[in-house]
């Protein structure tokens, strides 16, 4: 998914500031994440305020291999890897792309998810048809997403939105011509709004990772060991047939 780093530090220091209170202890795994990218995370439940999805299941298991507690702290995507350098937090679960840039940052775990992009548009538009259609169109997307960098290169008329839902009511409204987004939060919007249709073009695959600080190799072995562990005893394929319907 989130591929952007531009205008990390100033988005991402008023989310810190507010994490400053939030306490961390020896017991609890503070994961960071932005619920706005079904089904990886979003918020939902019973209660309409819990932070579910794949990604928090995937945390949810990484704190309880470790013995510990799982706390899920959910902020603006650009404030992520803010507040991870800045110990707010102990790792990242966010649909994150792993890329050069963000490895010179943070480690990421081995790649956990391949994703790649989609177009979504209104039914009865019929001009995209290939990534050249793309250029000069009005594009919206999720600041900070790999499609927000992508779009970037195709027109000079794209709108960043804060979260995927207020892309897709900006598409619904007439007011872009597509929203570029990752495969799996566009289905997951897509079914949820028939009047919109699915466009899938020649995009080079992407991969997600988990997020951890330079320093934190033990708790880096610990993730991956917890991903290893999850596909060989089938509660990976598991969480695939639960959300990715």
């Amino acid at each position: 998914m989130k591929q952007s780093m531009t205008g990390l530090v100033s988005l991402g220091l008023a989310s810190v500031l507010l994490l400053a209170g939030c306490g961390k202890s020896d017991d609890v795994l503070v994961v960071g994440t932005n619920a706005s990218f079904p089904p990886f995370e979003y918020v939902g439940g019973v209660s309409g305020d819990e932070i579910k999805g794949f990604d928090i299941d995937l945390a949810r298991q990484i704190a309880k291999d470790a013995g510990k507690t799982l706390k899920v702290e959910n902020m603006n995507f650009d404030s992520l890897i803010v507040a991870l350098n800045a110990g707010k937090i102990d790792f990242i679960a966010s649909g994150m792309t792993i890329t050069a840039e963000r490895q010179a940052n943070v480690d990421f775990s081995t790649p956990y998810y391949e994703a790649t992009q989609m177009v979504l548009v209104n039914k009865n538009n019929n001009s995209i048809n290939s990534i050249d259609d793309l250029k000069g169109k009005h594009i919206a997307v999720q600041l900070g997403s790999t499609g927000d960098i992508m779009a970037k290169t195709f027109s000079k008329k794209v709108t960043a939105f804060n979260t995927g839902f207020e892309a897709v009511m900006e598409l619904k409204n007439n007011k872009v011509d597509l929203v570029l987004f990752d495969s799996e939060p566009a289905t997951s919007f897509l079914n949820k709004n028939p009047q919109l249709k699915m466009v899938e073009l020649d995009f080079e695959p992407e991969f997600y990772g988990l997020a951890v600080p330079k320093d934190k190799a033990e708790l880096l072995t610990s993730i991956n060991s917890t991903l290893e562990s999850m596909k060989n005893n089938g509660e990976y394929d598991a969480l695939v047939t639960k959300y990715m319907k």
